[in-house]
């Protein structure tokens, strides 16, 4: 900021900002998607510096709403389980019931992904999500109820998200099993194009 005038309005503007969105929160309407990824972050600031500041694990990594601590000792992250529990209890959030310490050789759940220290899997939930949905958007396609660029934006959607695994033959399979082989689907080349 060029000057300090500009900067008490934009702090007051903030507040209000803030204080609209705790009482969205109370009344737990959706705010929007952008808004609610910008705002996840402005009410998760403190038990970030919680987090690093009191619990002091080996690691910890959060992105909007899904986070995941790090140590080489575990009765350490049992006792911080405890603690995240309790605090965010204190901002009226709760933690997945199956969230506990494990090790890192198992894989962790993580945005969509199991994550094991040398490779990134695809839930599978997500990829029979995915697939059955496919399916069914290209027999609307076939039958005309629904556009070829209505499929191909979601088959991009799901591409450009299962690409930050190792899931070069995951895709390849799961397209090809929703849309047929290649050469003879009316998708040829889609496949290709999108793997």
């Amino acid at each position: 900021m060029k000057s300090h005038a500009n900067f008490w309005p934009r702090v007051t503007s903030f507040k209000n900002l803030y204080q609209a969105f705790r009482r969205a929160r109370k009344g737990k309407r959706s705010i929007g998607n952008l808004t609610s990824q910008f705002w996840a972050n402005v009410y998760l600031d403190a038990f970030d510096h919680f987090v690093k500041r009191e619990l002091r694990p080996g690691g910890y990594v959060r992105y909007v709403d899904d986070f995941t601590l790090f140590s080489d000792d575990k009765p350490m992250l049992w006792s911080c389980r405890e603690s995240v529990v309790a605090r965010l209890a204190a901002l009226r959030l709760t933690i997945h019931p199956g969230a506990h310490p494990r090790p890192v050789g198992e894989g962790v759940p993580f945005l969509g992904f199991v994550v094991f220290p040398h490779r990134r899997r695809l839930k599978r939930r997500k990829t029979v999500h995915f697939g059955r949905r496919l399916r069914k958007l290209a027999v609307a396609a076939a039958a005309g109820k629904v556009s070829v660029g209505r499929v191909a934006a979601s088959v991009r959607g799901w591409v450009n998200h299962a690409r930050y695994g190792n899931t070069v033959g995951l895709r390849r399979a799961v397209l090809r099993r929703a849309l047929g082989p290649a050469s003879q689907s009316r998708w040829s080349g889609f496949v290709d194009v999108l793997e």
